[in-house]
């Protein structure tokens, strides 16, 4: 008894580490996801992409070739955990969850459906007006808190090294969460009309829908049009 439990125990822990050295998997059956550098132990990405294709409808990732998990120089330059360039999302292997993995994953997607639905989500306008009407709202609210803002494009919906240094190290993110609870999903959302849909993305399909419906109703109006697409 105790040798079969013993080789059961050998087999189960044999395929386990098996699983842990995996380094290619497929989302959505088609999708190569490779491990190029490894993940902390506790972080399976087997559950990620499971969890991924349990929230994400799949015409969402048309267009994405791959998902490359592992260090990038670029991250570290640009102190940014992931990103998505040439149908490909790479993200960074230092994560501290596989809900912190998750996240990364969502919001690169959520330009991947920028990127093919720019028509849909843009040529009405109406979530540039949202995102102008918010930028408008932050100048005063900084303005009043002090802050230097004359030298700021914030009618600039593109993204502007200059006026995320200005957010990131002058005002700092936890001041902007504060001073922007109920304006932006996450303070990023605030550095440009893109980063604002990919935070928008990520709330509608990782956080409170219903609080993004309050704050961004054009964006969430669209986001819910989309999923029925």
């Amino acid at each position: 008894m105790k040798k079969m439990t013993g080789m059961a125990d050998y087999i189960k822990e044999s395929s386990e580490r098996t699983q842990k050295e995996q380094k290619e998997f497929k989302l959505f059956g088609d999708i190569s996801v490779f491990i190029k550098d490894p993940l902390p132990e506790d972080i399976d990405v087997r559950n990620v992409l499971a969890k991924l294709e349990s929230l994400i409808p799949r015409y969402f990732a048309s267009g994405l070739d791959m998902i490359i998990v592992g260090a990038n120089s670029e991250f570290e330059e640009r102190e940014i955990n992931a990103m998505y360039r040439d149908g490909a999302i790479y993200v960074t292997n230092f994560q501290m969850t596989e809900a912190d993995l998750l996240d990364d994953i969502v919001h690169e997607l959520a330009h991947v459906v920028e990127e093919n639905n720019g028509e849909f989500l843009y040529s009405d306008e109406l979530i540039f007006k949202e995102f102008i009407g918010k930028r408008k709202r932050l100048l005063d609210i900084l303005a009043q808190e002090g802050y230097s803002v004359d030298e700021q494009n914030f009618m600039n919906a593109e993204y502007n090294r200059e006026f995320d240094d200005f957010l990131y190290q002058e005002v700092g993110y936890p001041t902007l969460t504060a001073l922007t609870m109920g304006l932006f999903a996450s303070p990023y959302g605030a550095t440009s009309l893109r980063e604002y849909f990919a935070n928008g993305f990520e709330e509608y399909f990782l956080g409170d829908r219903n609080y993004l419906k309050k704050i961004s109703p054009f964006l969430y109006s669209k986001l819910d049009k989309a999923e029925d697409l």
